[in-house]
């Protein structure tokens, strides 16, 4: 059981949400993006770390604008790994890591998740990958101790997202809109039916993500889930020199 296993279950066992807080590496660069992990490990329990890719498909404007920018301070895998390590000598917050395939597989399966083992990651999300082809990357993920994250869309059906729930060995990442990340004032209505569905078919951890920028929110679905994922609207503060703890205080403020 790694970091991220033995943090869920801490967390459930004492009745509190998780709290997983997203940014991308090296946005805006790389010594910000550290120090902005040992701020917000005080209020959120789970660090998820975007790898810049020129073509996030999962992204709305927000993210896709970070990860141009990351990009374009020569952000590359090798780097996010750095930033891991270099964290690691100074927190044992889980870290996940969010990527795209592309990067990854030109990395090279292996080399990959070896490498992230080495520098102290806990677990993997790749947004792109389809369950259907999912096989070798939880094999290689459970090979390294690294808890694999699928994602499970309310498109996806309750039928499809409990075959989805059975590769997880972390958390079920759950969004809470049909289309791309981006802070929202309203989630769909569809999504406390699916939760409550879901949750009824399979004990693993479900974490909600895509659009969740308000109390309001916390406060609407914390009855249906285990945790939340918060992503465009923490690099909306980043991007707009605010506080990115002042806001986590504001927004968990309803837990």
């Amino acid at each position: 059981m790694n970091n991220l296993q033995k943090t869920l279950l801490k967390l459930k066992k004492e009745k509190r949400k998780a709290i997983s807080v997203f940014l991308t590496a090296g946005y805006p660069n790389i010594k910000t993006t550290e120090k902005l992990i040992l701020q917000i490990e005080k209020y959120a329990n789970i660090i998820e770390l975007g790898i810049p890719f020129s073509d996030p498909i999962a992204d709305g404007p927000t993210i896709q604008y970070s990860s141009q920018k990351a990009l374009e301070n020569k952000i590359n895998l090798e780097k996010c790994l750095s930033i891991v390590k270099n964290i690691r000598r100074k927190t044992s917050i889980p870290i996940v890591l969010m990527g795209y395939f592309n990067p990854v597989f030109n990395y090279d399966l292996k080399k990959f998740f070896y490498a992230s083992m080495k520098a102290g990651v806990d677990g993997i999300i790749i947004p792109d990958i389809p369950y259907e082809e999912s096989l070798q990357i939880t094999k290689l993920a459970k090979k390294y101790n690294i808890a694999f994250i699928p994602i499970v869309a309310l498109t996806s059906g309750i039928n499809r997202a409990v075959k989805i729930s059975k590769t997880s060995t972390g958390f079920i990442y759950v969004t809470a809109i049909t289309g791309i990340t981006g802070a929202r004032s309203e989630l769909s209505k569809e999504l406390i039916p699916f939760l409550k569905l879901l949750k009824n078919k399979t004990n693993k951890h479900l974490l909600v993500g895509f659009g969740i920028s308000k109390p309001e929110h916390l406060k609407e679905l914390k009855n249906y889930c285990d945790g939340f994922i918060i992503g465009s609207a923490i690099i909306n503060k980043i991007k707009n020199k605010e506080s990115v703890t002042n806001f986590l205080k504001y927004l968990t403020k309803t837990l």
